[in-house]
């Protein structure tokens, strides 16, 4: 654990929340409104949380947690349609745990389980292509979810059902790309963002390139950093020293970990496999285009969604829940009205509450719960 305590030193971490202080007063004194850096990814936002990083940072410092978890964004159409695919009984749909439990509008995939479904949970989609090789007579569906980070292997598990034969395996795809929806950010009028720290996890596929237009179009910095508590820290002080400095760059805290030039293979698989779709539809930040990716007319035959008739139908979320305004940094999640009350980790009403990466989620595990009710 020596190189983990190494990113979790208390003595180096209040060092750097001295050096984040001096940046941020020299930084222009006249502001009328805090300084808003956007964590993109679900994961820096659990960390920020477990470790309590913001309270540790200076006051004139606002995080706004951004939409980076897969699961929270996925919108209740499409867990319709998994629920749809599941309940066919020729079918064995496999999914990752966490997104069991994301509401639909009539049911979870959990539900649907406890109802008869043949619902299971598996840890890759090389687990649902080994049910497919021992149940040849039922159609295996995988849940393909995730940005950039988790595409790759879901390319190469078609590939080598490709590569098999395979005719029983098809993938449900809702793989999503982060920079449409940076970009979709970036033009909201209800947000002011100075700066962001990058995805580690997404760009470990994608290097730092892709960012490039947030500088240059923006006018923002970007710093990838990873998920340790000095790495946070770290990468804050880089986007405020940029901010202090007038300059708008694209930085990589993140390098132990981040090629520049992101994984080769990676990529030529994602991009033998896939491809954009016009648009696609992300839980309380609507369509954003070319947002998503779907199977190439090559991998038809993998894809379920040419497969089965699926509903296909968009879904608004209840009146009540407020998972938007989260998602977009409008609110925190403590200020949700359905905060810690009807929407808690145990009957989540949104997939912010679902999730282990999800903004809700952390605020509510790491105390957040405390703060809507006006604890100290």
């Amino acid at each position: 654990m020596k190189y983990v305590d190494e990113f979790r030193d208390r003595e180096k971490a209040e060092a750097l929340i001295r050096e984040i202080t001096a940046v941020v007063r020299e930084i222009d004194s006249a502001r009328h409104r805090p300084l808003n850096i956007m964590e993109v990814c679900g994961g820096h936002t659990h960390s920020i949380f477990r470790y309590g990083l913001e309270g540790m940072l200076p006051k004139e410092i606002e995080l706004i947690h951004g939409p980076g978890c897969p699961v929270c964004v996925l919108p209740m159409g499409r867990v319709d349609d998994c629920v749809a695919i599941a309940e066919r009984p020729e079918v064995i749909f496999t999914t990752f745990g966490d997104a069991m439990r994301v509401p639909g509008s009539r049911k979870s995939l959990m539900q649907a389980k406890a109802e008869g479904a043949d619902v299971r949970m598996v840890y890759s989609p090389l687990d649902a292509l080994a049910l497919a090789r021992r149940h040849p007579d039922r159609e295996v569906v995988f849940f393909a979810l995730g940005f950039e980070t988790t595409m790759p292997s879901t390319a190469l598990t078609v590939l080598q059902a490709e590569a098999e034969g395979i005719g029983n395996f098809t993938l449900f795809c809702n793989h999503i790309t982060i920079v449409p929806t940076i970009k979709a950010i970036l033009d909201s009028p209800d947000l002011q963002l100075d700066g962001f720290l990058g995805p580690g996890h997404v760009s470990m596929v994608t290097g730092t390139a892709p960012y490039q237009f947030i500088a240059r179009h923006y006018g923002r910095p970007l710093v990838v950093a990873g998920f340790e508590p000095l790495d946070i820290l770290h990468g804050i002080w880089m986007v405020l020293k940029q901010i202090r400095d007038g300059r708008a760059e694209v930085e990589n805290q993140y390098a132990r970990i981040v090629p520049d030039a992101g994984n080769a293979a990676a990529l030529a698989a994602v991009g033998r496999v896939y491809e954009l779709r016009e648009f696609f539809e992300w839980r309380g930040l609507g369509s954003i285009d070319h947002s998503g990716v779907r199977l190439r007319e090559a991998y038809a035959r993998f894809d379920a969604e040419r497969r089965f008739a699926i509903p296909n139908v968009t879904i608004a979320d209840p009146s009540s829940c407020q998972c938007g305004e989260v998602l977009k940094g409008v609110i925190k999640p403590w200020q949700c009205k359905m905060f810690g009350t009807d929407c808690n980790p145990e009957t989540p009403l949104g997939a912010l509450m679902v999730s282990s990466e999800g903004a809700c989620a952390a605020h509510y595990q790491y105390g957040g719960i405390q703060r809507q009710r006006g604890v100290a």
